[in-house]
């Protein structure tokens, strides 16, 4: 049982696949430090400063009114529709790089098939132009 795990452990495909989860979680960091850290101020500072984050509702009201989303969750039941508002920007940035990734492998692999493979000259064609060519070196009689 050892052996089969092993086998199936160090098959190429479970080999990349963990190279994608492990690139995939280093890319939405760097994707969740973008949204969170350059767009959503920008954003924020078009709409006159608001923080996209602190947006929540109170579904409770021991919920005090201008607190912190972090803190108004400690206090009672908040809908923090800021907060999922941060995340669908944050998806959609990441399905878009992801849309120009496999739309740039596409072409590249488009370009591969495009490009003519030489056919390789039969053998009887190859004599045929040999015997052509030494006849045509012939000096004329």
């Amino acid at each position: 049982m050892l052996e089969e795990f092993k086998k199936f452990a160090l098959r190429g495909n479970v080999v990349d696949l963990a190279v994608g989860v492990i690139i995939g979680a280093a890319f939405g960091a760097i994707v969740n430090s973008l949204v969170q850290d350059v767009i959503m101020p920008i954003i924020g500072a078009v709409t006159g400063g608001l923080d996209f984050s602190n947006y929540y509702i109170p579904l409770s009201s021991k919920v005090q009114t201008g607190l912190a989303y972090a803190d108004a969750k400690k206090q009672g039941a908040v809908v923090g529709y800021g907060q999922f508002l941060t995340l669908a920007v944050n998806f959609t940035i990441v399905a878009f790089v992801l849309f120009l990734v496999i739309r740039a492998m596409n072409t590249l692999k488009s370009k591969e098939e495009a490009k003519p493979v030489p056919a390789e000259v039969p053998p009887d064609v190859k004599l045929l132009t040999e015997i052509r060519d030494l006849l045509a070196k012939r000096p004329a009689a």
